[in-house]
């Protein structure tokens, strides 16, 4: 009985192969894409779920009221986790985190890794496997260091590097650590990355900051034990709260600060670890987001929802063609069921052979898939038994669904109505409007939401930051050398330069640069019985100069005033902070003693992105405090020479550090990177949603004609023009799309508009981006129907009257 259904269906298939192979081509390339797709939104959501103990592990977060309302943050004290730890009950495990930049170096090698400082708990918390050496706790000891396996190949090749001693420069001095294990390479979707790991109190300013709870630049992880609930955490912090920030807290009050719903003004609460990775800071509030990754699997499922539609609308179009086959099947004794399982085989023979060829597409185009969309996922993502069993029920349930309307709508008709062959299935063509408009509907949503988005990222691009963007190269300054000889030694080298034409550095970079890495320092201090918050950035003398900041009140660091060191540079921003008449009459006070007089205040400009609005910040000079940046301003002519300049000379200071420059504006873009992602994700889906549309609408055009050609012969005979017929044909269709334009318009305002509130500076939402996508979707549909229509309203009227 099966192989005769295969059969019957097969032959059927080969009969109509337009249809057929329209079928398999959108259905293909739908699964293709929703494949990739659902590989990239599973990735995503997949973060951290590979710890064992994962479900008990918490990100620690503070949260504490100021006169502006409220703040938080992931960032805190070293005294925090011991305290912590010992005080509050349920707590099973702890670690600090902060991720840095050590120069490890064996022999001759010398190389720049990214380090994890972290507590003895870490490797008992988090589930990164030990393959050689100590398997319980790798670092109990504080020399003890922590490889992984692609770190250890560098460092030593084949040879076993358990046992081995490495030295690690460590404040500016080189330090001996015993290697006492690998661990296997982190995965990909893992928040937490690192080549080496060491203990938290062998880094850099541990010693200075040990007993200083104001002191916040690390992260905190906790690992709560059975009989602790997140929600109690709170409460059981609260005493150490009030002895340890006391000070801070009779600060708020007496600036003005608003108590919480609860009465107080600081406390800690807990992030479960799978949450981290989609956590954003927005105005005081920790918010955990994960519409990107189900804004991947949602525009995956519209694509296959638009070939669906398609199947069904052609199915059911092509029904007419089958009347007299269903009535004689059934004057031959075809039972309904039989009938339905029939017509149920055709659709799932042209799914399953659709679904193979898109799996092949997605093995195809997987590489450039990762490149375009700036992702590292691979199919071990899906190929777990839980997504596999998802997708094996989701092709059941498609074919149940698409394949099996078609099949009962067919199987439903009487036996003397389908030998006439003239019947019309009751509601055939509303459910085909239905569909279409929906079809295009998610279309031009996808077209709006691909037109505002690139907006967005062109206004963002080309936005005045405030600073020059184009012409200054930043690069970290890997290496061993004190980094203001380092920056000494660079405006040595290239004096005789004139395409060179200033050099700074600091210790933060703007942007991304090709490291990766950003950081931000903040810190609070009082002035006239206040307390103020600002960013500071550590510089080198030029740094205004070569960033072409404005200077709009008093002046630079200069090397005519000694006294300069002691001085602060700030930002209109922060001006604005110290509310003086002259800001020049401020200062920033670290204790009762030290004051930093203001000799200078500059423009505000973007110093974060600019999903941020510009914040406070104070620029300083100091020796105590390394730079990790460099900042070379180059000529507008001859860049590329410019730059292999910068190479060289830093070559010949540091030969053992990677040379990692990239110009300003190729930092700010690498800022935009979630929104590229999400751009390129809905322009794609745009694309093949149009594509597949277009696919429906083609064939369904085809039937329509095919079915109208008496009528057309007729019209054209009693002297209907070209014109005349090709707008009958095409009008319908033209109504469809714009009830479509109606309902999407709407709908993509809301969510654009919702999109858009998270950036303070951003475009106007104009009525032209709707109309743009509606008659873009109009002109495309249009184009698709005409050649069939046009050249059907061309023929001789004769040979169309001869069509049965």
């Amino acid at each position: 009985m099966i192989r005769n259904y295969l059969k019957i269906a097969w032959r059927s298939l080969l009969k109509n192969k337009v249809f057929t192979l329209l079928n398999i081509i959108g259905l293909s390339v739908a699964f293709g894409a929703a494949i990739l797709l659902s590989m990239a939104g599973f990735f995503d959501l997949s973060f951290d779920k590979f710890h064992e103990n994962g479900d008990a592990i918490y990100k620690v977060f503070s949260i504490w009221q100021n006169p502006k309302g409220q703040q938080v943050s992931e960032s805190h004290g070293v005294p925090l986790m011991p305290t912590i730890k010992k005080e509050v009950p349920g707590i099973e495990k702890a670690t600090r985190h902060l991720e840095e930049e050590v120069i490890i170096s064996y022999g001759e090698k010398e190389i720049n890794m990214e380090v994890s400082w972290v507590d003895s708990d870490f490797f008992s918390m988090f589930t990164f496997p030990v393959v050689k050496g100590k398997m319980e706790n790798p670092l109990e000891k504080r020399s003890d260091i922590v490889l992984t396996e692609e770190m250890a190949q560098v460092l030593f090749g084949e040879e076993n590097a358990v046992g081995k001693t490495v030295q690690a420069l460590v404040d500016g001095k080189d330090k001996p650590y015993n290697i006492s294990a690998v661990v296997a390479n982190i995965p990909e979707n893992s928040s937490i990355d690192f080549e080496v790991a060491m203990r938290f109190e062998e880094e850099a300013s541990y010693q200075e900051n040990i007993d200083a709870w104001n002191s916040r630049y690390h992260s905190v992880y906790l690992q709560l034990s059975k009989n602790m609930a997140p929600g109690q955490f709170d409460p059981a912090t609260r005493s150490l709260i009030d002895i340890n920030f006391a000070e801070r807290i009779a600060s708020a009050k007496r600036d003005g600060a608003l108590p919480d719903t609860d009465g107080r003004f600081y406390r800690f609460e807990l992030l479960p670890l799978e949450d981290e990775n989609f956590v954003r800071f927005k105005n005081g509030a920790l918010e955990v987001l994960r519409s990107g990754p189900f804004l991947v699997l949602g525009i995956a499922l519209l694509i296959l929802f638009i070939a669906c539609v398609n199947f069904i609308n052609m199915s059911v179009a092509q029904s007419g063609q089958r009347l007299k086959e269903i009535g004689m099947r059934k004057t031959l004794g075809a039972k309904r069921k039989q009938l339905f399982f029939q017509f149920w085989n055709e659709s799932l023979l042209v799914f399953l052979v659709s679904l193979g060829i898109g799996a092949f597409l997605s093995v195809l185009l997987l590489e450039q898939f990762k490149t375009i969309f700036d992702t590292k996922v691979s199919f071990d993502v899906i190929m777990t038994p839980t997504i596999i069993l998802f997708f094996a029920v989701a092709v059941i349930l498609i074919t149940l669904l698409v394949g099996g309307y078609p099949a009962l709508l067919l199987s439903k008709l009487g036996t003397l109505q389908s030998l006439k062959g003239k019947i019309e299935l009751s509601g055939e063509n509303r459910v085909r409007d239905t569909l279409m408009v929906v079809q295009f509907s998610i279309a031009i949503l996808l077209i709006t939401g691909t037109l505002v988005l690139r907006s967005q990222l062109d206004f963002m691009r080309n936005k005045d930051l405030g600073f020059n963007k184009e012409q200054v190269v930043s690069f970290p300054m890997d290496g061993k050398k004190n980094s203001y000889d380092a920056l000494d030694l660079l405006r040595h080298e290239l004096a005789g330069n004139p395409d060179i034409l200033e050099i700074s550095g600091a210790d933060n970079n703007l942007g991304y640069g090709k490291d990766g890495s950003v950081s931000k320092s903040v810190f609070g201090f009082e002035y006239k019985n206040r307390v103020i918050n600002t960013h500071y950035l550590t510089v080198d003398y030029d740094y205004v100069e070569t960033l072409d900041l404005e200077l709009v009140a008093g002046r630079n660091f200069s090397r005519d005033y000694s006294s300069d060191r002691s001085g602060v540079v700030i930002n209109e921003a922060m001006a604005k902070e110290f509310g003086e008449k002259d800001p020049l009459t401020a200062y920033i006070s670290f204790n009762d003693s030290i004051r930093f007089p203001v000799i200078g205040v500059v423009k505000d400009y973007h110093f974060e992105e600019l999903d941020k609005t510009i914040q406070p910040i104070s620029m300083m000079m100091s020796r105590d405090y390394p730079l990790f940046y460099a900042y070379v301003k180059v000529a507008p002519k001859n860049i590329a020479k410019s730059f292999d300049a910068i190479e060289n000379a830093w070559a010949k200071i540091e030969p053992n550090a990677e040379f990692l420059g990239s110009f300003l504006d190729e930092n700010v873009n690498r800022t935009f990177r979630k929104e590229e992602k999400i751009n390129t994700m809905i322009t794609s889906g745009s694309i093949i949603a149009i594509v597949l549309s277009c696919i429906g609408l083609f064939a369904i055009s085809l039937l329509i004609v095919t079915q109208r050609t008496k009528e057309i012969g007729v019209r054209k005979v009693i002297g209907a023009s070209v014109a005349n017929i090709t707008f009958l044909l095409t009008k319908d269709f033209l109504k469809l799309v714009l009830i479509s334009f109606l309902i999407a318009s709407p709908i993509a305002w809301w969510f654009m508009d919702e999109w858009l509130q998270n950036y303070p500076f951003k475009i106007d939402l104009s009525i032209w981006f709707f109309l743009a996508s509606g008659m873009l979707a109009t002109i495309i549909a249009l184009l698709t129907i005409s050649a069939k229509t046009i050249k059907a309203a061309s023929q001789n009227p004769v040979k169309s009257l001869r069509t049965e």
